[in-house]
């Protein structure tokens, strides 16, 4: 069992490994091998989320999900969409959980947790990237997201097609997490 809970600035140093640990298994078959030595180790990790935890100037949200033992098993986290290219308010910048909690919902309600905290908030739209060959893409798509623009992001000297997912309309990705439960 498991429990999700808004991240202090306690839970940097396990936020850091799940996000290392998760974004390489991800992402290592994805790009190719100088480009991938080249992404940010464990410890600037460690360091980019003390400082996102500590700040108050910075608006994110990061919920962690905790098993019983307390350990964190998966995060969630993101805030203002970045680009301002698109008409979306707000933007997942990461959402990862280790490979042996996946399939168990962990996903699920680390975005759930996420959205009520959106619409609470007065948020109406939702929007989030990943790379176009991320297998992933269809836990967004289950959910009702639409595709919305497909643009090119340099990693290390490479060059990778990411795409972006949106909702319009949060209360219908909300419906659509209650729908899953039953």
């Amino acid at each position: 069992m498991f429990n999700v809970r808004q991240a202090t600035l306690k839970d940097a140093e396990q936020i850091a490994k799940v996000h290392d640990q998760t974004w390489k298994l991800t992402y290592q078959p994805l790009l190719a091998n100088e480009d991938f030595q080249q992404v940010m180790t464990y410890e600037h990790r460690k360091i980019m989320w003390e400082t996102t935890l500590a700040s108050n100037r910075v608006q994110q949200y990061v919920y962690v999900a905790e098993h019983n033992n307390g350990d964190i098993i998966g995060f969630i986290s993101g805030g203002q969409e970045r680009t301002k290219n698109f008409d979306y308010e707000l933007e997942i910048y990461n959402i990862y959980v280790l490979k042996e909690y996946q399939g168990h919902k962990v996903g699920h309600e680390l975005l759930k947790q996420f959205v009520n905290q959106m619409i609470q908030d007065g948020y109406q739209s939702l929007l989030v990237w990943i790379l176009t060959r991320n297998l992933y893409g269809k836990f967004y798509v289950r959910y009702g997201a639409k595709v919305v623009e497909a643009e090119n992001v340099t990693i290390g000297h490479g060059t990778y097609e990411e795409t972006a997912y949106g909702w319009k309309d949060v209360q219908h990705l909300n419906q659509k997490l209650l729908e899953a439960i039953s």
